[in-house]
């Protein structure tokens, strides 16, 4: 039977395409489905046929350009001010207004399961408030703190031995207190006006959820034990619907194909692509430069071996690509990998040294710092290009994130709602 989704997500970017594409499978499976999103989603979310409701009292961006961007972490100063933005911006910050926003829409339709972006802790206090039952799609690798797995967001290599173990109690400890710091009596103050108790820490709130549901395959992440409610369910592939909007073509020629991709929103990278570019007209390749919607493709001089255009789709990209570089967001590494193209990652921020480990770690590609020369960049590109074991072991890789891509449990997941039909 039919049932009813309300998704509560904010715009992040790269997750906006899997969020959206569990939201659009479940569409196309009979089931009735509203999106609180932001206006700057509003054509994907119409494009998957769900139900838009913009964000009302909750922060609600009109477009991706940067100055819309509430959290601007490419301009914070060390991993303290970015835990402190992320907390009083992103999370607790807006968790009232997000908490209104979605009560207003629970109390309207109420929905048979609340679905909710990682960092939208209103979202979740607002459905355990009201007894709907709520999943958390995290659609990169697994980030809360767990015992047993690698901290997030340090690019740390997996543990060996009780110092390696002892390290990752540490910066556990400490990422978690300070993420603490800034979210945790903001939180629990909703969740009194709610009636609902206090958490001891933060990341509490998101064992209420029915579902931790992990978009990517555990042949791509560290290996480590999970909470009981999370479940790996495989990537989602599904390019943007804006990619097809602009005219792009590579290069005329045989020469190998290189695909730049530094990520569908602004980290400040203008000159990173221009440090790349420089390095491709070094090398007899062809490069094609895909800016995103938050950079234009005039920021960015091409060369003559080197297009420069707002957006390519990767499933026409890729096939044709002989390496990615990349700044390692997850959805721009699964995709590369699933069509066996090697890569060359060079990390901003946010979780992108944790998947460079995880690449590394695989032999798919080599991880270089975003400062790096235009000669270092050339030679690291030159490095995987001659080398082909690292073609073999994205092969290798891609088929293990394809077969959880082709055999995802993210829908079955979702619909198992049965003892919700259940006669009290």
């Amino acid at each position: 039977m039919p049932h009813t989704y309300l998704f509560a997500l904010t715009d992040g970017g790269g997750t906006v395409p899997p969020e959206l594409g569990a939201a659009r499978r479940l569409v196309e499976r009979g089931h009735h489905v509203r999106v609180l999103g932001e206006d700057s989603m509003a054509p994907e979310v119409r494009a998957t046929g769900a139900t838009l409701v913009p964000w009302r009292r909750a922060p609600n961006r009109p477009d991706r350009d940067p100055a819309n961007d509430p959290l601007k972490d490419w301009e914070a100063r060390g991993l303290l001010a970015q835990a402190r933005d992320m907390g009083e911006l992103v999370i607790a910050g807006p968790a009232p207004a997000v908490a209104h926003d979605v009560l207003e829409e629970i109390d309207r339709e109420r929905p048979d399961l609340v679905v909710t972006s990682v960092f939208t802790f209103g979202a979740m206090v607002a459905a355990e408030s009201r007894g709907i039952p709520f999943d958390v799609l995290i659609p990169n690798v697994y980030a809360l703190p767990t015992p047993g797995r690698t901290p997030f967001g340090a690019g740390l290599r997996p543990a060996r031995g009780p110092l390696g173990r002892a390290r990752d109690r540490a910066v556990t400890s400490l990422s978690s207190r300070v993420f603490d710091r800034y979210t945790l009596d903001g939180l629990n103050g909703l969740r009194a006006r709610l009636g609902l108790g206090p958490l001891t820490h933060s990341w509490e709130q998101m064992s209420a959820a029915r579902r931790h549901l992990v978009l990517t395959s555990p042949a791509f992440d560290l290996p480590g034990p999970l909470p009981a409610n999370a479940r790996y369910v495989g990537p989602v592939l599904d390019d943007p619907s804006w990619a097809d909007d602009a005219p792009w073509a590579p290069p005329p020629g045989d020469d190998p194909l290189v695909n730049v991709a530094l990520s569908s929103t602004f980290q400040d990278q203008a000159a990173l692509l221009g440090r790349i570019v420089d390095a491709l007209a070094m090398l007899p390749v062809r490069g094609i430069v895909t800016t995103g919607q938050s950079l234009a493709p005039g920021a960015v001089p091409g060369a003559a071996n080197v297009a420069v255009v707002a957006s390519a789709p990767h499933h026409a990209v890729l096939p044709g690509a002989a390496l990615v570089v990349t700044h390692g967001g997850h959805g721009t590494l699964v995709k590369a990998l699933a069509a066996g193209r090697p890569v060359v990652v060079l990390p901003h921020g946010r979780d992108q040294a944790d998947n460079a480990v995880r690449v590394t770690l695989r032999g798919a590609g080599v991880a270089i710092s975003r400062r790096s020369s235009a000669d270092r960049i050339a030679r690291s590109v030159r490095r995987v290009l001659d080398d082909p074991a690292y073609a073999r072991a994205a092969s290798v890789l891609g088929a293990a994130i394809r077969h959880d891509a082709e055999h995802s449990r993210l829908v079955t997941e979702l619909e198992e709602l049965e003892e919700l039909d259940a006669p009290q």
